[in-house]
């Protein structure tokens, strides 16, 4: 058993993950579901603040407006009565209640304060007249207020001028009154003070002695747009999470674990039922492109194949009619029996070129015990990489259960470790790993080999690539130029153990087969030299591969 370097098997990079494509334009994310969410937020936030100032500054000039005419009011009773407190002074006092009563037009009410002449003291205020009649209890708690607040304080100094204010209290019925103004009279007699005041619902709908947002209007509007806010985001929200239960029921169908029946019979969205509908027309079609594909691969394979096989057989009479001594017909013979070993091995690449093309669009999904398919595979390598003077070292991870087809992962295992044996040096070690690492199950396979130049390790999973001849100081073919060149210098093991041309196709196909169910692959440097190819592929399970079993 072996520990394979942490950078060859370090996540995320060896995570698998379907590729998301760039970053999109503007005009793309303008019009996304995310962005004018997050737009209706911003207009949710700043409206209200917009709003709530404007009104603000209306109801503050409402106040000042209501304020000036209840004052206004407030003068003038107190006016009426300065002739009368005047003329009388303390003799008023018994009738004052009913001097004052008519004044007194509801919803206004009248209060009188009164100071003896020679007092100076604050406690020296005290009501002598309400119309309509408060308790006197309440008057009492009504002058600690009014201290409180400082009038009182303001009369003893002058006992003249108007007092402007808009003081709140509760009554002992429950009921809000305003205190709108004070208006003194000085006689003889001491200092009057005549209080107009009213009930808080004749001011209703102002902020009069209190934060605006307190008025009942603004309370209203408040929850109002808190219903409408919640209903429209949540309405956003119900839209954003169909969305999401649709691509995870595409993505459950694409992985296999769809379950019976397609979108159509599995969508919840009813507005996403021609969608669905669609996306099943699509699926079909594409699995019947893939099925006419891989039919068409075996037919074509088999159709080439027989007269191969035709010519190959029909060349050994012919070697032995042409005598040793004739060269030029012995090199002719070899030339066609190159030709024809080159032509099977075409037949055989454009099938399997075919093939990976139908597994990228309908890959097959079924549980596979990687962990035991990776073992019996090493099994089956141990005489091959023995003749090979190499020596394998593994460490694998047991109960690893990935959504796949055996075949399509026999191809990606064979060709990765063809291509680590071929280059490996004698003496050496090809070393593999399978770790369950973050959900996922990460394979990777390293070598001793010459390596990769650093800017041709994306380049070696391309279609038609070849680096063989790098390896051995010779610059890189191009793809189009390996797909069309004689591939007879370069050469790659069969699976029957044959030597054929090497067309740089393997790793492709890894590649493909790789994204068809949602993993990837990528290759490194190891540092001492030699190559790490490091595959990630989703786990069939991955919420139990979070609590493994227990050996």
């Amino acid at each position: 058993m072996v520990q394979v370097e942490r950078e060859t098997v370090s996540a995320p990079a060896g995570a698998p993950a379907v590729p998301r494509g760039r970053i999109r334009p503007l005009g793309q994310m303008s019009r996304s579901l995310v962005s004018k969410f997050v737009l209706l937020l911003l207009v949710f936030i700043a409206v209200p603040i917009i709003l709530y100032a404007e009104f603000r500054q209306a109801d503050s000039d409402k106040r000042t407006l209501l304020l000036q005419s209840v004052r206004s009011q407030g003068r003038l009773i107190a006016e009426s009565l300065r002739p009368l407190l005047k003329r009388e002074g303390t003799s008023t006092l018994p009738g004052l209640n009913e001097a004052i009563k008519p004044f007194a037009t509801p919803p206004a009410g009248i209060k009188v304060l009164y100071r003896p002449v020679g007092e100076t003291g604050l406690d020296s205020f005290f009501f002598v007249a309400s119309e309509p009649p408060v308790p006197a209890a309440t008057l009492e708690a009504e002058r600690d207020r009014l201290m409180e607040r400082g009038v009182l304080g303001k009369l003893s100094q002058s006992c003249q001028g108007q007092l402007s204010m808009a003081l709140r209290y509760r009554k002992s019925s429950g009921e809000e009154e305003l205190l709108t103004s004070i208006t003194p009279i000085t006689t003889e007699a001491g200092c009057w003070a005549i209080i107009t005041t009213h009930t808080a619902r004749e001011m209703l709908g102002t902020a009069i002695d209190q934060p605006y947002w307190k008025t009942i209007e603004v309370r209203v509007a408040a929850v109002i747009y808190l219903a409408m806010a919640i209903f429209t985001i949540g309405l956003f929200f119900s839209i954003w999470r169909g969305l999401m239960r649709f691509r995870e029921l595409a993505h459950g169908i694409g992985a296999g674990q769809g379950g019976d029946g397609g979108f159509a019979a599995q969508n919840q969205v009813p507005e996403l039922a021609s969608v669905a509908e669609e996306f099943d027309r699509m699926t079909l079609a594409l699995r019947d492109s893939a099925d006419s594909i891989r039919r068409a691969a075996e037919d074509n394979a088999h159709a080439f194949k027989t007269p191969i096989a035709i010519m190959r057989q029909s060349l050994e009479p012919i070697k032995r009619l042409v005598p040793d001594d004739n060269p030029r017909g012995r090199r002719a013979l070899d030339v066609i029996e190159e030709s024809v070993d080159r032509l099977d091995h075409l037949v055989s690449s454009a099938r399997r070129l075919d093939q990976a093309t139908a597994e990228l669009l309908d890959p097959p999904r079924q549980d596979v015990d990687l962990s035991r398919l990776f073992a019996r595979m090493l099994d089956a390598y141990a005489g091959s990489i023995a003749s090979r003077g190499v020596h394998l070292e593994s460490d694998l991870d047991p109960d690893i259960t990935i959504r796949a087809g055996e075949d399509l992962i026999e191809t990606v295992v064979e060709n990765v470790i063809d291509n680590a044996i071929e280059v490996a040096p004698r003496g050496t070690a090809i070393t593999v790993a399978l770790k369950r690492m973050s959900g996922v199950a990460v394979l990777a396979v390293c070598d001793r080999g010459p390596g990769v130049a650093p800017e041709d390790l994306d380049r070696i999973f391309e279609r038609y690539v070849s680096l063989r001849g790098a390896r051995n100081g010779d610059a890189p073919e191009e793809p189009a130029e390996a797909a069309a060149k004689d591939a007879a210098e370069e050469t790659d093991r069969e699976p029957d153990g044959r030597i054929g041309p090497h067309l740089g196709i393997g790793l492709w196909i890894v590649r493909r087969n790789l994204q068809a169910i949602g993993g990837n692959i990528r290759a490194e440097n190891r540092p001492g030299g030699g190559l790490a190819v490091v595959m990630g592929l989703p786990l069939a399970h991955p919420d139990k591969a979070r609590h493994p079993k227990r050996r």
